[in-house]
Formats: structure tokens, C-alpha cells, sequence
């Protein structure tokens, strides 16, 4: 148990977050795609974890999360599964891994789980894909649904501006969000939203609620680990908050250490064999 700060480890399940809201106890999730960040997530305590399709962004620099693959995910997936003692770890399905067919959709599922280890996949949409969502819940796997700015879609989006401002989008919103809980997802994103909005869909629904620019009365909050960390340079959207600037700290390092090496001054005598 060295590391943990947190000395509840009994595992957290998707019935735990449904039991979560019943209870008025906030949900915790941040971003991960590596073992070493998903050990001190982890240890810290959070409730879940979300290897995202953000990755592609993260880890890879691609200017949005359309080329990640279904085995890129798999990868970072089944590091983040490795570290992990407590958290519920949830992949996203990458885009088309889901959308071109029902049996596709399975296959890719059932093949994500097998081989990662994680313990849900999340997936954005809604109405259009709550039958294919019902038919993984009704095979033995926990889904998230995922609503308002949902990333797959920037191109039809034409950006990342808020989403469902207007009248007859957050009815659609609403509906979707039902159509997800019926569907049996026990939690859903609501990703840049207006706040009001995302308050009537958290009193609509009996699955858990996950907000990232939604407000405060969701039924939890999630964000990328590099964005709230200060890893991520240039990105300082309205709903985040930074926790802590080490991408400074860690320029600060490196400058530190490159000193040393050209002064002769690393590593030293007692550093030496």
C-alpha cells in the first residue's frame, strides 16, 4: 500500500457511482493514459479514471480525438488497468469503433474489455446509439454515455464552443440523456453546457451525472489530468481550473539539470560507482 493516501481501497464499481448521487456524494474523475500517472491517481484516491480519446490529443498532439485507433486505445488502456488498485477505470470507444454497425460495435466492446482490464467504456451520443448502448449493458458491460460538446463530432460542430444554448438543442439534450438511462448507462458527461441545463438533466436521470464545463450541480466533475496539472500549454478554457503549474516546474528541472551536466556538476562523487 505504499503511496496511498487514500486507505479505503475497496474497489470502486459502477454501482457505486448510481449509489454515489443516491447518497449526495460527489463523483471525482480525472483523465489518464500512462501507468505511472494512473499509480499516483489512483494512490491520491479518486473515484475514476478515464483513459479518453483525448489521448490523441495528450499524447499524441493530433489537433482533435478523430485519428485515435481501437488498438491505441487498448494500449493506454490496458497501462492505466495496470496501475489502478481502487478507481473505476472507463475507455472511450474511439470514433468509428461503434458507429458503422451494432456487431461492430460489440466486437470492439467485448475486445476492449478482454484485453485492457478497464471496467467500463464510455461512449458519445445519443438517441441514435441508446440501442446499441442497452445491448452492451445487457451483455455484462457498464457504459457511460457522453452529451452536449462531444468531441467525435467537431466537424458537425464546426468547433468546441458551449453546446445546447439554444432552445430546441437542449430539449434534445434532455432526451438524450434520458433515452441513455433507460438505455441502462449508469453515468453520462455532460461536457460544456450550460449549468442550468445540466442541473434538470442530473434531476432527470437515475444514473450518475459527469460534468467538465457544466457547472456545479452535477453528480460529479471530471478533468484531463495534463489541463488541471499545467502540463498542457496554451489551453485555459473557462471551466478549468489549474491545480498546480508543473509544466514550469518541470522546465525549471530540466533547465536545473541541463546546468549541471555542462558545469561538470552531475552526477558527483557520491552519485559515482
Amino acid at each position: 500500500m505504499a503511496g496511498y493516501l487514500n486507505t479505503d481501497i475497496k474497489k470502486v464499481t459502477a454501482n457505486k457511482f448510481v449509489a454515489m448521487k443516491r447518497q449526495g456524494e460527489k463523483i471525482s474523475m480525472l483523465t489518464a493514459y500512462d501507468f505511472t500517472t494512473a499509480t499516483i491517481l489512483d494512490g491520491a484516491g479518486v473515484d475514476g479514471i478515464l483513459v479518453g480519446d483525448s489521448a490523441s490529443n495528450v499524447m499524441a498532439g493530433n489537433a482533435n480525438t478523430l485519428p485515435i485507433t481501437v488498438d491505441e486505445m487498448i494500449y493506454h488502456a490496458r497501462s492505466v488497468a495496470r496501475a489502478v488498485r481502487r478507481a473505476l477505470v472507463v475507455c472511450d470507444m474511439p470514433f468509428g469503433s461503434y458507429q458503422v454497425s451494432k456487431d461492430m460495435a460489440v466486437a470492439n466492446a467485448v475486445r476492449i474489455m478482454k484485453e485492457t482490464g478497464v471496467d467500463a467504456l464510455k461512449m458519445e451520443g445519443g438517441k441514435e446509439i441508446a440501442d446499441i448502448i442497452k445491448h452492451l449493458v445487457d451483455i455484462g458491460i457498464p457504459v457511460i454515455g457522453h452529451l452536449g460538446l462531444t468531441p467525435q463530432s467537431v466537424h458537425k460542430f464546426g468547433g468546441y464552443g458551449v453546446r445546447a444554448q439554444e432552445t430546441a438543442e437542449a430539449e434534445k439534450l434532455i432526451a438524450d440523456a434520458v433515452a441513455l438511462d433507460e438505455a441502462g448507462c449508469f453515468a453520462i458527461t455532460l461536457e460544456k453546457v450550460p449549468a442550468a441545463l445540466a442541473t434538470e438533466v442530473t434531476k432527470r436521470v437515475s444514473c450518475a451525472t459527469i460534468g467538465i464545463g457544466a457547472g456545479n450541480a452535477t453528480d460529479g466533475q471530471i478533468l484531463v489530468y495534463a489541463d488541471m496539472l499545467g502540463l498542457t500549454q496554451g489551453f485555459k478554457p473557462k471551466f478549468l481550473r489549474q491545480y498546480a503549474n508543473l509544466g514550469k516546474e518541470m522546465t525549471d528541472a530540466v533547465q536545473a539539470y541541463i546546468t549541471d551536466v555542462k558545469a561538470s556538476a552531475f552526477p558527483s562523487a557520491e552519485e559515482s560507482y
